[in-house]
């Protein structure tokens, strides 16, 4: 699969050529972010790795504001996944304090801006004062629908679906549900319920891989890949990646075209 970067696709356009060259009416309504690279981004500098979560937090509130001028009313990010509880502890200490900064400087705004934020993973595994703060904001914001921040947590694909298929279990066993369960029922029983499925998945830092991500929800979503890093992951990069998108015929399994039956394999 090839890498796509900013080099790759109208490299010589300023940002305001980008913009008009996008079609509002084909916009992706649901964009889901792998934001990866914040590590090498440091290092490349001679920097710890935190500044570089630091600089992703800019990265990301950078998105936030690109997404609110097109109205693009659903982000669903990659903030640590279950496997980043691998990573020593001073990291993981310094990561949930950000999560901690990031969440008290921005409950305001998305107060402000009537977004939801919608924390889903496995939350019961952050530290207590982190996890009270993310549900607090949750509970602040949950009656805002027209935009919505899904941020994962502590999230994996494979265990939120062994996590639906459980608790599916536990409401058979009590009689709440009967018979074969079709797609829409399991559906139900995901962290993201309340959301249609990403149009348009984005991985920066030149990995073309997954990494346990709505491993369910993405079954027809179309992927970009970007060599830029995280931090660098800015306005321009944002308009790159949805003109990219605008490119794609998205068939769902159907054929644009009517074929011949004398039409040969």
């Amino acid at each position: 699969m090839d890498i796509t970067s900013s080099a790759d696709i109208q490299s010589e356009l300023t940002e305001q050529e980008l913009l008009l060259g996008l079609d509002a009416d084909q916009l992706p309504r649901h964009v889901a972010i792998i934001m990866d690279g914040n590590g090498r981004w440091a290092s490349g500098r001679g920097l710890p790795r935190i500044a570089g979560h630091r600089e992703g937090l800019a990265a990301l509130r950078e998105v936030i504001n690109v997404f609110d001028e097109l109205h693009i009313p659903m982000l669903t990010i990659y903030a640590f996944s279950h496997e980043n509880w691998n990573r020593p502890k001073a990291e993981i200490t310094l990561l949930m304090s950000l999560l901690d900064q990031f969440l008290q400087k921005e409950r305001q705004t998305f107060q402000d801006r009537k977004m939801r934020f919608l924390p889903i993973g496995r939350l019961h595994l952050l530290p207590d004062a982190v996890q009270a703060l993310v549900h607090e904001v949750a509970n602040e914001t949950a009656h805002y629908t027209d935009r919505i921040l899904t941020v994962a947590l502590s999230y994996g694909g494979r265990s939120e679906i062994l996590d639906a298929v459980n608790d599916l279990l536990d409401d058979s066993r009590t009689g709440k549900i009967s018979g074969p369960i079709t797609e829409s029922q399991f559906e139900h029983y995901l962290t993201t319920a309340d959301l249609p499925d990403p149009d348009l998945l984005i991985r920066t830092s030149g990995e073309a891989r997954i990494s346990n991500f709505l491993l369910w929800q993405i079954a027809y979503t179309e992927l970009y890949f970007t060599k830029v890093l995280w931090p660098d992951f800015r306005r321009r990069e944002v308009l790159i990646a949805l003109l990219d998108y605008q490119k794609r015929e998205r068939r769902f399994g159907r054929v644009t075209q009517a074929v011949s039956p004398q039409s040969t394999l």
